[in-house]
């Protein structure tokens, strides 16, 4: 269904006040910067801010829900014959050797990695965040096998795929916040990537395999 001019003004809106308030947040630090010198800086009023927006935290990791599901997606769209864990491992390469912002492989990613270092709030945040990602990975595997509710081999896969993105996410902003070009993490981290499936054991490699039917 094509956007209507009501739900895109919101998005406009939405997006507007996040990047005024992440450019804050990189200037002066997350715990510098009040809702309110968001919403005066954004033209809006607080209240605005907090309909779009119910957390402070929210305003910097807006873009979380794309991360939440993120596995369960690629987990989803496996090709035939592909298991769960090398459908991300695919997906992982190919943002990885495309040098793509969204693993965080571009310039002036590593202000934004030092907010978050900065503010336990947002490491916190960021943390809640990645226990959703392993949930919703592990209900997506439980649909996509059938497994029983007692059965804990999706939550158990569901940890070794969410390591892998955990790792590879957590090696990048490394590596940024260092100072690196990203060419050069982007070419260690397919490195990076070869030794971590070694590490899987069969079991993982070969769980949730597509039917070719």
């Amino acid at each position: 269904m094509a956007e209507g001019l009501r739900e895109r003004k919101k998005r406009q809106t939405r997006q507007y006040i996040s990047d005024v308030a992440t450019a804050l947040f990189v200037e002066r630090g997350f715990d510098a910067v009040t809702v309110a010198e968001v919403a005066d800086a954004a033209n809006v009023s607080v209240n605005t801010v907090y309909n779009y927006f119910p957390a402070k935290e929210d305003l910097f990791l807006d873009r979380s829900k794309g991360v939440v599901d993120r596995l369960s997606r690629w987990v989803r769209g496996r090709d035939a014959g592909e298991s769960a864990a090398a459908a991300v491992l695919r997906e992982l390469r190919d943002e990885v050797e495309a040098v793509s912002p969204r693993v965080g492989l571009l310039k002036g990613y590593d202000r934004f990695m030092r907010v978050i270092q900065d503010a336990p709030t947002l490491r916190s945040r960021l943390w809640s965040i990645q226990q959703e990602v392993q949930e919703n990975l592990e209900e997506t595997l439980r649909e996509e096998t059938g497994a029983a509710p007692g059965d804990p081999l999706p939550a158990l896969i569901a940890g070794q795929i969410n390591w892998l993105h955990h790792t590879v996410m957590g090696a990048i902003g490394r590596e940024m916040v260092a100072g690196r070009e990203p060419d050069e993490v982007s070419r260690e981290t397919l490195v990076l990537l070869d030794r971590m499936e070694e590490l899987l054991s069969d079991k993982v490699l070969n769980y949730a395999v597509r039917d070719h039917s």
